[in-house]
């Protein structure tokens, strides 16, 4: 697995003493059922899911991303009723996620090497289906979701608790993002940030270029 990290060109920077993950698009290969579960949901209510869209505002809370839909086309859809009725769909369908490598192989490779994390934006019982159905959530003793009640991204917050939880500096972590949110928010927390895109993530860009 370390071989496979390797040959895409994923590094970790020299000096680096924690690894940082986003969950969705990065670690695991979630976004396809994510769509799926959005799509079915506006389809519901008559309303079709903008690709640019969801690709602006990838990484966001399900209720942010509707309340922001609801501004920008002028909708008055249910915040509470759809943010539930999509996250159970989208629990439905995250039994089959599979890991995304490289990703996932870097991971592997640093296990018990670097304390490492997982900071998402999505809610705890997604993040921890998808990464235990795609078998790393044992990689990870620090976990963070839009659960803990620290703003989203790119707002740094979630990104500065993990590395106080690793007890490693700021400066001293490296996020792996695949959404402009999540990488503005790392850079904002004073970490490395990575984006993974070039490596296997960004389903909704490639989508929308098809």
């Amino acid at each position: 697995m370390a071989d496979l990290a390797t040959v895409a060109g994923l590094e970790v920077v020299e000096g680096i003493q924690a690894l940082i993950f986003d969950c969705d698009g990065t670690l695991a290969d979630t976004l396809p059922l994510h769509y799926a579960a959005w799509q079915q949901t506006f389809a519901e209510r008559g309303l079709d899911c903008p690709l640019a869209f969801m690709v602006q505002h990838n990484g966001k809370p399900t209720d942010l991303i509707v309340a922001l839909y609801n501004q920008q086309f002028g909708q008055q859809v249910d915040i509470e009723q759809f943010t539930e009725e999509k996250e159970q769909r989208t629990y439905a369908l995250l039994d089959q996620t599979r890991p995304l490598e490289p990703i996932a192989a870097l991971a592997r490779r640093y296990h018990g090497e670097l304390p490492m994390a997982v900071v998402s934006g999505s809610n705890r019982p997604n993040v921890e289906r998808a990464l235990r159905a795609a078998g790393l959530l044992d990689l990870f003793p620090v976990v963070l979701t839009a659960d803990d009640g620290l703003p989203s991204k790119p707002d740094p917050g979630l990104f500065l608790e993990a590395a106080h939880r690793l007890g490693v500096d700021p400066s001293l972590c490296q996020v792996f993002e695949d959404a402009d949110s999540g990488l503005e928010g790392a850079r904002r927390a004073g970490m490395v940030a990575t984006d993974v895109r070039p490596f296997g993530g960004g389903y909704i860009e490639r989508k929308l270029r098809s």
